[in-house]
């Protein structure tokens, strides 16, 4: 797995990341020992980014996360975020509960330092400056290395370098939520900040394995989600018939092709699929080495404008870009 620098910063990172959110939560049934082998097979594979916070599972995931690594520390790049309150009741980006969140997520990895630190949404009632600087401390004091922002606009990320460099900003993209194309991405290439796109997979849809929503678990947040709707999901079927076509020319799946296209997109570019089980790990590992053509990438890009119904729910959707 080709690892490369996570922005501006020292932290060498593999170019695809795991994203361990659905080993705690939100998916449907979990295994925690099925989590674990997933963890070290990604270790062992060549991934060593991978992603956690502490609202997932309301601290589950970070312990899974600690326990997994706990013998393969130095192998790995640990990022974890911060500002969603317990159980998601609100978030908060003062100071005071930055540094609170910080130590507690230090105490559930069981690590000394945080190699990468988010604002896991910018809070609308505290300044970005006030949050960054109270994250600089942390930087400071050797508790976390790098700083990150999650879903934060083009202004708060151009605030927010004045106080502290960003290594990362972490956001979802994908082949049918694109939206950061519009000032996000070239305002992190001016500021020589990674993107490391979440749900990427289309929070599995572009996989092709999701063809009926009424097989979700009754737990499963996917059904919440506008772009899941019946009518939405019918039309945005058409999005992965065409991912399907090219796959089968290119003897791969629909999912592989939709990691390659994130590929395409620039070495800046660091996606973390979730998934909890070794199979599909394995299935995401090998989309680093498809490459698209350029007829293919025209043919995928034509696809955004077909894409119907918003990425979160409205409350959600009032979180991001902030």
């Amino acid at each position: 797995m080709i690892k490369r620098k996570l922005g501006g910063s020292t932290l060498n990172a593999s170019i695809l990341g795991l994203g361990c959110m659905g080993m705690s939560e939100w998916y449907g049934r979990t295994n925690d020992e099925e989590s674990v082998a997933t963890i070290l097979s990604a270790l062992d594979s060549g991934v060593n980014f991978f992603d956690t916070a502490d609202v997932y599972g309301n601290g589950h995931n970070e312990s899974l996360v600690g326990k997994a690594l706990k013998e393969r520390r130095n192998e790995a790049v640990i990022a974890t975020k911060f500002g969603f309150l317990p159980n998601e009741a609100g978030i908060s980006g003062r100071p005071d509960y930055a540094r609170r969140a910080c130590d507690a997520s230090l105490r559930r990895l069981g690590i000394d330092c945080i190699d990468l630190y988010y604002l896991h949404r910018v809070d609308p009632d505290v300044p970005i400056e006030e949050s960054v600087g109270a994250m600089a401390d942390l930087v400071k004091e050797g508790k976390v290395k790098c700083l990150g922002l999650s879903e934060a606009s083009a202004e708060s990320i151009k605030r927010a370098v004045k106080i502290h460099p960003i290594t990362a900003l972490q956001t979802e993209y994908s082949i049918w939520v694109r939206d950061i194309e519009n000032s996000i991405l070239q305002t992190c290439r001016d500021l020589d900040i990674a993107v490391v796109p979440y749900s990427p997979l289309g929070r599995g849809f572009l996989t092709g394995k999701v063809k009926d929503i009424n097989l979700f678990d009754d737990n499963d947040f996917r059904k919440k989600v506008p772009l899941f709707e019946e009518e939405n999901f019918r039309t945005n079927l058409k999005v992965v018939e065409v991912l399907e076509e090219i796959a089968v020319r290119k003897k791969c799946t629909a999912g592989q092709i939709a990691l390659a296209w994130l590929f395409s997109r620039g070495d800046d570019i660091f996606p973390i699929p979730g998934t909890k089980r070794r199979k599909y790990l394995m299935e995401n590992i090998l989309s680093a080495e498809i490459k698209l053509t350029g007829d293919e990438l025209e043919e995928i890009n034509s696809l955004s404008g077909s894409v119907r119904g918003a990425r979160k729910s409205e409350s959600g959707m009032k979180l991001v870009n902030g």
